[in-house]
């Protein structure tokens, strides 16, 4: 059995389309994972719970949002920000290690960003006693 020039252009046609259909669902997938995530950051800005004011979380999960968009925001599993934050803070001991690991995990004030040239950190610990 033979195909005929005229067969295999209309099958490279249906695969194109095919693939382009695939391509089409998997855009429209990472976009509705992006609008779930952005609507997620948000409800956090508007909450009060966050670190920042309301204008700069707001601000910063629309920037997100775009960077998501164009595939430039990647996620980082739980492990791997465990990881992180073990490797900052094995160098501590004791009450301070302790300390850092409550910063990394989001206690006490923190100002400042990565643009601006770097992120401010700070617990208060009361000791009895002390």
């Amino acid at each position: 059995m033979t195909i005929s020039s005229t067969q295999l252009r209309r099958c490279r046609q249906l695969a194109m389309v095919a693939i382009g259909g695939l391509l089409s669902f998997s855009a429209l997938a990472a976009d509705t994972e992006a609008q779930a995530r952005y609507s997620q950051e948000r409800a956090y800005c508007m909450s009060g719970r966050s670190q920042q004011d309301q204008a700069t979380c707001m601000k910063e999960a629309g920037a997100a949002l775009q960077e998501n968009r164009r595939g430039n925001l990647s996620t980082i599993d739980r492990g791997q920000i465990n990881q992180n934050t073990e490797t900052r803070c094995e160098v501590l001991k004791g009450d301070d290690k302790a300390a850092c690991r409550a910063r990394m995990e989001g206690m006490g004030t923190t100002e400042g960003s990565v643009a601006g040239g770097g992120i401010l950190r700070e617990i208060t610990i009361t000791k009895p006693g002390q």
